[in-house]
């Protein structure tokens, strides 16, 4: 009989990840604890994740889309509303004035170094992404701006088609890669950037994961596998990842998992394991995207319930390690402030 894990001492130990957060959309300043929401640097600290990825977002739901209403709820000054382009950039800065503020206790991660440097020191990496890349404004130039300015990840589609190509959302045609699509991808590729293949549509997907310098992951996505939808990746796109190196962070949202239960999230970490091998899977939240969380979980805090699961569940306490975050450690070890190793 397995002896019993001291959960509290594996989040300590462990370099615990999450590959996607919405926090910077929302009016709070991510320094003070709060009950709002789910992720704020006390609170991340207290779950014992030290690296967390933070996504930019820009446009909002299909048809209706109301990012801009949702801003000025929101208090986002005028300025910051203006485009897409605008949105973008504000989220980034305010990022990087949040960990500038925070003491010592959180900092962008853009190379490798610097994220060795964070785990050794205590301090929380933040890794930024983007969520489509309408946020360019047509202009692939700002792919190296953005880089400049922290950015390390970034798709390029999200909740409805865009200029790029098609999402994943039904009802949208399943649109493929346009040839602006392409060029935002070379880009990326030229500078380092990794390409998110979340919300990409299924059209779009054998072609990004083709691309020649592209270094794929999924910030945040269920597995068909174990729940069949729309929302979620199919085998051969995991194992596809798992070939490049890549993770996939499983979502937690109960809509796209079957179930409501901690345990519906570990079927679909099981899944992905047992598809891509122990070091292709991590966690993917969605925290703060509108989105319910599983029973019993509030927000970051309780995601020791959700290591317990996977632990209920039968995997060992050595792949628990792995998808708690020692896969994204070393993912990002190899990829952040580097051109891909086949350029």
């Amino acid at each position: 009989m397995a002896e019993p894990v001291d959960i509290g001492e594996l989040h300590r130990r462990v370099a615990v990840a999450d590959g996607h957060a919405d926090s910077l959309m929302w009016n709070r300043d991510l320094n003070c604890a709060s009950e709002k929401g789910h992720v704020d640097f006390p609170r991340l600290k207290e779950a014992g994740v030290k690296i967390q990825c933070f996504t930019v977002v820009t446009r909002g739901l299909p048809i209706i889309d109301g990012f801009s209403l949702f801003a000025l709820k929101e208090g986002w000054p005028r300025h910051a509303r203006a485009d897409e382009w605008a949105r973008c950039t504000f989220q980034v800065d305010r990022l990087a004035a949040f960990c500038l503020e925070s003491h010592g206790s959180a900092s962008i991660a853009g190379t490798a170094t610097q994220l060795e440097a964070n785990l050794a020191g205590g301090r929380l990496s933040a890794v930024l992404g983007i969520e489509g890349g309408h946020a360019l404004g047509g202009k692939v130039e700002r792919v190296a701006e953005l880089y400049q300015r922290g950015v390390r990840f970034m798709s390029l589609s999200h909740l409805s088609n865009n200029e790029l190509g098609g999402t994943s959302t039904p009802f949208f045609g399943n649109k493929p890669l346009t040839a602006h699509g392409r060029e935002v991808l070379d880009a990326m590729g030229e500078v380092g950037m990794l390409l998110d293949v979340a919300h990409a549509s299924p059209a779009m997907l054998p072609e990004l994961l083709a691309h020649p310098k592209a270094r794929p992951f999924c910030s945040h996505a269920g597995v068909q596998g174990a729940t069949p939808m729309w929302r979620n990746l199919s085998d051969e796109t995991c194992r596809a990842i798992a070939d490049k190196g890549g993770v996939v962070g499983i979502i937690f949202a109960p809509q796209f998992l079957g179930g409501r239960t901690l345990t519906h999230v570990a079927r679909h970490v099981a899944h992905a394991v047992n598809v891509m091998g122990e070091d292709g899977v991590g966690f993917g939240s969605d925290f703060d995207g509108m989105i319910p969380l599983p029973q019993g979980m509030r927000d970051v805090r309780d995601l020791p319930k959700l290591t317990a699961a996977l632990l209920a569940h039968g995997l060992p306490v050595r792949i628990v390690e792995k998808v708690l975050g020692e896969n994204y450690r070393r993912f990002f070890g190899e990829t952040l402030g580097k051109r891909p190793p086949f350029v």
